[in-house]
């Protein structure tokens, strides 16, 4: 009894650290977006004074050598292609800086129209930048499948992303942890799909790590179960992300698993557009 207190004080300390760190990134994601839009509209003025600028070389093409034209030439369009990218990327920076913006603020049971390809996989690449960052020498295979066309849905979107996230990261860990283990020539590997099929959205997460046994496979679901070393896991996440997709979205989550080989989550989801 002494030890399971212990157990459950160490995850409530982790939790309230995890609360703490929402409520900070909140801030850090509302500090970062005003200079973020400072890149992006000054890459775009910069680009239109650029259209000026070739327009000028063009009107005064006769006064310039060849090699000087077509050396000018050349810069512009290298600047032209950079202004795109830091535009571009800008823009990326923003969208996520939103997720976080979105997750902190996000009202309980808030349906909204998502685009759940783009949502899965920002979440995804997230999950694996924090693992790099924890681990610098260690790299996953991410292969990805995103069926064309899909509608938007109404889905509350900070709840959605925070299973994908709990899912990713458990996958993400399961292999590390083999990798730890496992002779040259495994690659750790996780694929990632969003497809439709009927009237559902199906996600399917899979990866090539160290599975479930029985045992965890029956616990899974339940509250503070973990097979993480204390600190590096609550136990709450997967009873959560079962409450997000089946009591707040009226879907499935479902699992196939074998100890050793790897494990694959599949959320479905009814598309609701309204």
């Amino acid at each position: 009894m002494e030890k399971q207190i212990e157990i459950l004080q160490q995850q409530l300390k982790q939790q309230e650290k995890l609360a703490s760190l929402g409520t900070l990134s909140a801030g850090i994601a509302h500090e970062i977006q005003n200079p973020l839009n400072f890149v992006i509209n000054f890459s775009k003025l910069s680009e239109k004074l650029l259209d000026d600028l070739s327009e000028i070389v063009e009107d005064n093409a006769d006064k310039l050598s060849e090699d000087d034209h077509e050396e000018a030439e050349d810069i512009m369009a290298d600047l032209k292609e950079n202004l795109k990218k830091i535009a571009e990327h800008g823009e990326r920076a923003v969208s996520i800086v939103q997720d976080i913006l979105m997750v902190s603020r996000g009202k309980e049971n808030e349906f909204l129209p998502t685009d759940i390809r783009k949502l899965v996989r920002e979440y995804v690449w997230l999950s694996y930048h924090a693992l790099r960052a924890h681990h610098k020498n260690f790299n996953i295979s991410i292969q990805e499948d995103y069926q064309d066309a899909l509608p938007q849905m109404m889905v509350i979107p900070h709840e959605l992303s925070r299973a994908v996230l709990n899912i990713v990261n458990n996958a993400c860990y399961a292999v590390w942890k083999k990798a730890q283990t496992e002779l040259n020539g495994y690659t750790p590997t996780i694929k990632v799909s969003v497809s439709s099929h009927e009237d559902n959205a199906v996600i399917t997460i899979d990866d090539n790590g160290m599975g479930m046994t029985d045992d965890v496979k029956q616990h899974l679901y339940e509250n503070f179960f973990t097979t993480k070393p204390v600190g590096e896991g609550t136990g709450l996440g997967m009873g959560i992300t079962r409450d997000i997709i089946e009591q707040h979205h009226g879907g499935r989550l479902t699992f196939e698993s074998a100890d050793g080989q790897g494990t694959s989550f599949t959320i479905t989801l009814p598309i609701r557009t309204k």
